[in-house]
């Protein structure tokens, strides 16, 4: 007697049940996963700040150092802190705001000089507190450098305009050259920097090869990445942007104007 032929399709519906299976149980994952990710997220983006402020230490807990940490929200218009009840720091998403219709808008090209294209109303800012002072002040920039957007955080004294630390954490630049920004030691050329003269102009620059080490000009000046002509442009055309009129200048200025170390 003949074998009963299966028919055609049944192969298909069973590849088709199997990669309905599949799918179901990545995307089950991926939702699963995703508050272990949030947390990661928050967990790295304090590492850096602390880094940035000279404070992280691998022998302790992050949440621990970063408890004299206070996040609050700046309106970079005004230059005032955004109170806290009205606009909570834990839920804020300051690069989703800068591409919303409501908490963003779109920068000309004259003004665009880190190519970030738009710009959030507000800004996230951070205080380092010792005794209820105000020590230090970590702000984060972003630019446009040869292959990618650069993020970073900068840490200010408290008189506002010398360089405790910077802490590049993502960008695709070149390993090897561009993504030098990275390097710790490249990093630690800026502190100490001034980012204003006396004068209160923008003073800051990131040469072509080795900064000064000793004349006025010095205090100003941070060494270039050789080979990455273009990084380096980036990396001083955000600070220039992220520190001129459309960034954190009148903010700084407004805490100058109350005594930097009592906010």
């Amino acid at each position: 007697m003949a074998k009963k032929k299966e028919p055609a399709a049944k192969p298909f519906y069973s590849v088709l049940v199997l990669a309905f299976v599949c799918s179901a149980l990545v995307a089950g994952a991926a939702v699963g996963l995703r508050p272990r990710q949030e947390e990661n997220r928050q967990l790295d983006q304090k590492k850096n700040i602390l880094r940035a402020a000279g404070l992280y230490d691998t022998n302790k807990p992050v949440n621990t150092l970063f408890s004299v940490i206070e996040t609050r929200i700046v309106d970079l218009d005004t230059g005032e802190f955004i109170p806290q009840n009205e606009l909570p720091p834990d839920s804020y998403n300051q690069l989703k705001a800068a591409f919303s219709s409501t908490l963003g808008r779109p920068l000309d090209q004259e003004a665009d000089i880190a190519g970030i294209r738009r710009i959030e109303k507000y800004s996230l800012v951070y205080l380092v507190k010792e005794n209820n002072t105000t020590t230090q002040i970590i702000l984060p920039v972003r630019g446009k450098g040869l292959w990618s957007t650069m993020y970073a955080y900068v840490s200010l004294d408290a008189d506002l305009t010398t360089i405790r630390g910077i802490s590049f954490y993502e960008h695709g630049e070149t390993p090897g050259l561009g993504g030098e920004i990275e390097n710790s030691k490249w990093q630690a050329g800026w502190q100490g920097k001034k980012i204003y003269s006396p004068e209160q102009t923008l003073a800051l620059q990131v040469v072509k090869g080795k900064a000064p080490t000793s004349g006025e000009e010095a205090q100003y000046q941070v060494d270039g990445l050789s080979g990455a002509t273009m990084t380096a442009d980036g990396v001083n055309d955000l600070m220039h942007f992220w520190f001129g009129d459309h960034g954190f200048k009148s903010f700084l200025e407004k805490l100058k104007t109350k005594g930097g170390n009592n906010v």
